[in-house]
């Protein structure tokens, strides 16, 4: 593999990226209902660092924002379809690049109607190919509240590494929660 920084500090060109039963394509604007489905689910957003979605506007405005992290090379979310149907199962993201440390932080989310399908797992592995890959990052990191265990599973099934706690690091809907860092890095993802 070749010593190439990130391509982190410029807009993205964002791909389709394709695996056996999911595909992860670019959101727009047509996946706001899809997003608030599941960013107005209380299971879905439960861990989430911000409270459930209450109005399709904010779905909107979410879809925008998505956008301008496209063009701003900030953030790298895509849509999960599933291939069979085409319907829109959930988020994964990378954000918060560093290009000097080739680094980003990686999220997800999972309509409810969809877990304990495998979907996410398959997503994310696609993603953190595509992460150490074609952007050549070399560390991914996560942060989760210390209760979704679901989440602990997921990112230990990859790979991730628990590095350690951040006592009290939000504070959503007046409750205060945890969050677990976990880390992977591109040596270990490729082995």
């Amino acid at each position: 593999m070749s010593a190439r920084p990130a391509r982190v500090e410029r807009a993205f060109k964002v791909p389709t990226l394709d695996a056996d039963r999911v595909r992860l394509r670019p959101l727009a604007a047509g996946d706001a209902p899809a997003l608030f489905g599941f960013f107005s689910d209380r299971d879905v957003t439960r861990y989430w660092s911000r409270p459930p979605m209450a109005h399709l506007a904010q779905a909107r405005r979410l879809v925008r924002e998505i956008r301008d992290g496209y063009r701003s090379g900030e953030t790298l979310q895509f849509g999960i379809e599933r291939k069979a149907d085409r319907v829109l199962v959930g988020t994964c993201t990378l954000f918060h690049f560093h290009a000097g440390s080739r680094r980003a932080e990686l999220g997800y989310a999972l309509g409810r109607p969809h877990w304990g399908e495998g979907l996410m797992h398959e997503a994310l592995q696609r993603l953190l190919a595509y992460a150490f890959g074609e952007l050549n990052l070399h560390r991914l990191e996560a942060d989760i509240d210390p209760r979704n265990e679901a989440s602990e599973r997921t990112l230990r099934r990859l790979g991730f590494v628990k590095e350690g706690v951040l006592r009290e690091r939000w504070i959503v809907a007046d409750v205060i929660s945890d969050s677990q860092v976990y880390g992977l890095l591109r040596r270990e993802w490729l082995r």
